[in-house]
């Protein structure tokens, strides 16, 4: 068998190595750069290049916009947004990306614009998966190779560079950091690592809703893997300290559980069974390699592209093979657990024991897309590609293991890469809407075209400039669910101009109704003028904005 010196259900030994500041500090730099490559040409021109070509990356521009923006003024409603208006709880509707948006505040507060914050919190998180993978595997195997190769093939795999628009699944960093202080707890039980435990699974529950879910039941996964930690004469010392860790966890992530709850009473934030399972894996998944070599050059890889890539990599998982079974480590043998359970997790409802889960686990049933358990399964198999390398360094000889590991450090990523990437330009939010400014904080705002169901992504725009103008309330919104009053409101809207839809924005509170010319019908542009209650205050020719007076007199 090949491996390392083997470890085996003992405290940390000597190869469980302290980290160097500098050579942490290296590592980082080589995670900046890693992430810049991967990401080509983002970096250079982060506050014009985006993906506002899709709305979710509209949507997390300004989700991230409005947590900096209220967390200072109004914290204890930070989840009634400015959208959907007169809805509560409305940014209960998608990811609060909580810590990302705690990321991006200074440079908000400092005036930058939602796209290059969230620009550049999409590298950090980047870098801080990869560099914080690196530490933690670093640590573990004694080896900074192995930990780097680790590093990358966590941050920089088929699932995360294919998911850009998608902010919350690129923030992974405290993952690894959640397995290394469960570590920790189950070989030498004491509270403060229980309390460890508890802080880095908190942080990466705020980064978004599915890595909660999905976080809390690889952690499930790897306890129930180490049976001799916890079990027998350790039963008394490990498992309150698991429980006081769950029960902390719980109380601190409340505030941010119950306005989804209410949401979900109100809304139904909940998925079924058969809405899942459309959004499951396929194996064939687990074959679509995006990147350039595989996909363009080689061709094998778009064979049974679908939609969702989650191919590991060759490298990956040649290495990952030899650490699983080439060290005799309990974390080794926790990984393995983490991946089997993720990777069957992923095909949803067709695996069997999903079902069962999903009644006893509530928050399974706010999970549409199983096929994102996917990510961890990455996650555990890069973990173990690095006890891999550790492996090998340990077993050849200097002169063979040093050019070997070089090699697959460069093979994980030629695999990986996928830039250049192609971006759409973003120019500002037009001049015109600066008379926003002059409007009262209390006013209300409904924007035209209204847009039903089947444009509904177009209403994502009309959010980021909310966001520039200190977020006034509006009618419309997007996100992952809708409130009934929106449906309302697109049909009582459809007939915009006329009397009953005048009527019904002076109903729900409407003061600014703003008009973009290009997008509306030719005779409802030539409407507007007929209704003395609408005021024209600004216009380019092509928006216009008017007042809309509470009566005709």
């Amino acid at each position: 068998m090949i491996g390392a010196p083997p470890v085996v259900d003992t405290p940390p030994t000597s190869r469980e190595r302290r980290l160097g500041l500098r050579p942490a500090l290296k590592a980082l730099a080589l995670f900046v750069g890693l992430a810049v490559a991967h990401t080509w040409p983002l970096a250079s021109a982060p506050g014009t290049l985006s993906r506002n070509d899709t709305a979710d990356t509209v949507l997390h521009e300004w989700i991230l916009a409005w947590v900096a923006h209220q967390i200072v003024r109004n914290p204890l409603h930070l989840f009634d947004a400015n959208i959907f208006f007169p809805e509560p709880d409305t940014l209960a509707y998608s990811d609060h990306l909580f810590v990302q948006s705690l990321l991006g505040a200074p440079l908000l507060w400092a005036g930058a614009s939602p796209v290059l914050v969230h620009n550049l919190v999409l590298l950090a998180g980047l870098t801080l998966t990869g560099w914080v993978t690196c530490l933690v595997v670093t640590r573990w195997t004694g080896v900074w190779i192995a930990g780097i190769i680790s590093g990358c093939l966590v941050a920089f795999n088929a699932f995360t560079l294919t998911r850009l628009p998608q902010l919350q699944d690129l923030h992974l960093e405290f993952f690894p950091l959640c397995l290394s202080a469960l570590d920790r707890l189950l070989r030498s039980p004491r509270t403060r690592h229980a309390l460890e435990l508890c802080l880095w699974f908190v942080l990466q529950a705020l980064t978004g809703t599915y890595l909660m879910v999905f976080t809390s039941i690889a952690l499930v996964a790897a306890v129930l893997a180490r049976p001799r930690e916890w079990m027998g004469s350790q039963f008394r010392r490990v498992v309150p300290r698991l429980v006081l860790a769950g029960a902390l966890a719980t109380l601190l992530l409340a505030p941010f559980l119950v306005p989804y709850y209410r949401a979900s009473e109100t809304v139904g934030l909940g998925r079924s069974l058969d809405d899942t399972l459309r959004y499951s894996a396929e194996i064939t998944d687990y074959l679509v390699a995006p990147g350039t070599l595989h996909f363009e050059w080689l061709g094998w890889g778009k064979r049974f592209w679908a939609g969702d890539a989650l191919f590991p990599g060759i490298t990956a998982l040649v290495l990952a093979i030899v650490g699983a079974f080439g060290w005799r480590d309990p974390r080794v043998r926790m990984l393995r657990v983490i991946a089997l359970v993720a990777f069957a997790l992923s095909f949803g409802p067709a695996f069997p024991p999903y079902r069962v889960l999903y009644q006893v686990f509530p928050l399974l049933t706010g999970i549409r897309g199983a096929v994102r358990f996917g990510q961890i399964v990455l996650a555990a198999i890069g973990i173990l590609a690095g006890f891999g390398v550790a492996a090998m360094v340990y077993r050849l000889r200097p002169r063979l293991a040093v050019p070997l590991a070089a090699a697959c450090l460069i093979a994980t990523n030629l695999e990986a890469l996928r830039a250049p990437l192609y971006y759409s330009s973003y120019s500002g939010v037009p001049p015109v809407y600066d008379t926003l400014n002059d409007i009262s904080r209390n006013a209300v705002l409904a924007f035209f075209p209204f847009y039903g169901p089947a444009q509904f992504h177009q209403n994502a725009s009309f959010m980021l400039v909310s966001a520039k103008y200190g977020f006034p309330r509006m009618l419309n919104g997007y996100s992952g669910f809708k409130p009934a009053s929106y449906y309302e409101a697109v049909e009582k809207l459809a007939p915009f101009p006329d009397a009953g839809s005048i009527q019904f924005l002076r109903d729900q509170g409407v003061t600014v109704v703003l008009v973009d010319g290009r997008n509306m019908r030719a005779g409802s542009l030539a409407n507007l003028e007929k209704f003395p209650e609408l005021t024209l205050i600004k216009t380019d020719g092509n928006l216009r904005i008017y007042l809309l007076s509470r009566s005709t007199s």
